[in-house]
């Protein structure tokens, strides 16, 4: 049996070849752990493919290997609190016990039905008491969610996280999403704990690195690997695109089928969902801004016969989809690896 393909493009889990985000997610981690809490919440946020899902599930990993915490990785779409708390109760025995002997959660369908006392009404009222217990013992409470998108259990949970904050209790959250859902939850009203909790963008993997595993895994030259890294524009879905395509091609250059296949993945996995969420104004202006590598505005108004103001609606879009760079001052140019291909080939249907 062949060695196994290091590299892989299925979203979630973690490739064995995989460039760790070891700042942010040590920067978290150490936070986390400080004895003066500084912050209780991260939001980690990005386009599709950039490595939100594999960067929350290291720092949920790392964090279940210290004994002091408990982690408990939710998703957005549940009931929230009441999942947490049926997962506190289920999994940590020193919180089994103090529910069977105190609390009667029959009404949630967890515990048992503690004889001479009425079921917890809320099931807010019941996490606090765990947290509390959670407390007594000296252990924290990590909550994860991926893919995290506005609820009305998430809101509830936010509002009930924003109250165990204030009574100094053990709670701590790390949530991975879109731009656009984590604005979307920013902006809800009654959330401005949330607002406030440290935000932290996916960069462009360093194309370095990417080279020297690419070199190392792939026993490329260091040209090739370069060049190889350079077409990644530090996307992470597509360095493992290409990596994954490289190795089972064998090839030490790079083929045109490696980048059809490369194309084929990045279309059907990242770039149709990211073409179908933008408006016809949007897709217009691209197939300008695809003809040159960088451009100014002035020149793309010029192109196009527009004014500023019927530009700065599609550049916000562009910009927050991670489509286009804007952090230049009047400069336009591509963010993702081979869009410029893909833009051409859906103008030319």
């Amino acid at each position: 049996m062949g060695e196994r393909n290091p590299f892989a493009i299925s979203f979630g889990r973690i490739p064995n070849q995989y460039i760790s985000r070891d700042l942010l997610v040590d920067g978290i981690i150490d936070t986390l752990n400080s004895d003066v809490v500084e912050e209780q919440a991260f939001k980690i946020t990005g386009i599709r493919g950039t490595g939100k899902t594999v960067t929350l599930t290291e720092i949920s990993q790392r964090m279940k290997e210290d004994r002091d915490w408990i982690v408990v990785d939710l998703k957005s779409t549940s009931d929230i609190t009441q999942n947490l708390v049926a997962t506190l109760y289920s999994e940590y025995p020193f919180l089994t016990k103090f529910v069977d002997a105190s609390l009667n959660l029959s009404a949630f369908g967890i515990g048992l039905n503690v004889s001479g006392r009425s079921p917890v009404a809320s099931i807010d009222v019941a996490l606090k008491q765990l947290m509390v217990e959670v407390k007594k013992h000296k252990k924290r409470v990590l909550i994860t969610i991926d893919e995290v998108r506005k609820t009305d259990a998430l809101v509830d949970f936010i509002q009930e996280f924003q109250i165990l904050m204030r009574e100094n209790l053990p709670i701590y959250l790390v949530v991975a999403g879109l731009y656009e859902d984590i604005d979307d939850i920013e902006n809800t009203d009654g959330l401005t704990f949330f607002l406030r909790a440290e935000r932290c963008d996916m960069a462009p993997l360093n194309i370095g690195i990417i080279k020297e595993t690419y070199k190392e895994s792939l026993d490329l030259s260091d040209e090739v690997a370069y060049e190889l890294a350079v077409m990644t524009k530090g996307y992470a879905f597509a360095y493992q695109a290409f990596g994954k395509y490289m190795w089972e091609s064998k090839s030490k250059t790079i083929t045109d089928i490696v980048i059809a296949k490369v194309d084929a993945a990045l279309s059907q996995m990242v770039y149709d969902k990211i073409w179908s969420e933008l408006t016809e104004r949007d897709k217009w202006f691209l197939q300008f801004i695809v003809q040159k590598d960088v451009m100014t505005a002035t020149e793309l108004l010029e192109m196009t016969k527009k004014k500023h103001n019927e530009w700065s609606e599609p550049r916000k879009r562009l910009i927050e989809k991670g489509i286009i760079d804007g952090s230049i001052r009047g400069k336009i140019s591509l963010k993702l690896p081979r869009f410029k291909e893909y833009v051409e080939f859906r103008n030319a249907l």
